[in-house]
């Protein structure tokens, strides 16, 4: 699997590359809160922009979950919660985070009282430690949240977290859009890979970051594949707690 770009000097990336041009007083915080006001503004103005259906890794992680027995899952940026449902639907146990309370709040609502024991929510930015005992989970799964405003630093500490929560054997399938998706290099370009379009920062994987993520834990998987219009190129990645 190679890029379909030459590659570019490394970049430090900063909070204050991220935010623009923040004051002293702003900073990460300054960052942290605009993505997480966009995020939440969006969510709340288009509540079913992902749609109802589970996406395809969402599937693909019920079934691997179901198969093996992990019933305890750590879903990290659960957003609208069409892939926590599935979880839900499957009867595994689902502590599902986010840093945007409306879309734990529309997850809750939806799941109803007939999935609500099974379901538990925590408001969560995972530039943070993880708020869980070690070896609380059997599974962890992140769908688009690797991608997003996170520098690989912050990636690798929070690869780190997910290895500690999770019990020796689980299974962290998380996706990314990679540098061979069509918006690489478009917008802001703020290093380390990531770009800034429409509001949104995304940060696209290279082969060396997702080995660089999976230190603990055997790479099971790499799957390539595409999601929505434009469409978004992603690397499905499945690893294992050694």
């Amino acid at each position: 699997m190679s890029d379909t770009h030459p590659p570019r000097e490394p970049t430090t990336i900063t909070h204050a590359t991220l935010a623009g041009n923040p004051t002293p007083a702003d900073g990460a915080a300054g960052l942290i809160a605009a993505q997480r006001e966009h995020w939440q503004s969006t969510l709340t103005a288009r509540p079913g922009m992902y749609g109802a259906e589970p996406s395809q890794p969402g599937r693909y992680a019920t079934e691997r979950f179901s198969a093996e027995q992990l019933t305890r899952v750590l879903e990290l940026g659960a957003g609208q919660g069409r892939d926590t449902l599935a979880f839900l639907r499957a009867g595994l146990h689902v502590h599902a985070t986010d840093y945007a309370p409306g879309g734990l709040a529309q997850i809750t609502a939806e799941a109803g009282p007939e999935l609500s024991p099974l379901l538990a929510t925590t408001v969560h930015d995972v530039r943070q430690p993880l708020p869980f005992p070690d070896r609380s989970f059997d599974a962890c799964y992140a769908h688009m949240l690797f991608t997003m405003a996170l520098s690989s630093d912050e990636l690798a500490a929070l690869a780190s977290e997910v290895h500690r929560v999770l019990e020796p054997g689980g299974l962290c399938i998380y996706t990314a859009r990679h540098t061979g998706d069509a918006d690489y290099g478009t917008g802001r370009d703020l290093g380390d890979n990531l770009y800034e379009n429409g509001g949104f920062v995304v940060h696209f994987f290279t082969q060396a970051l997702v080995d660089r993520l999976a230190e603990g834990f055997a790479l099971e998987d790499i799957t390539a594949f595409e999601e929505g219009n434009l469409p978004r190129r992603l690397w499905q990645v499945t690893m294992r707690r050694t």
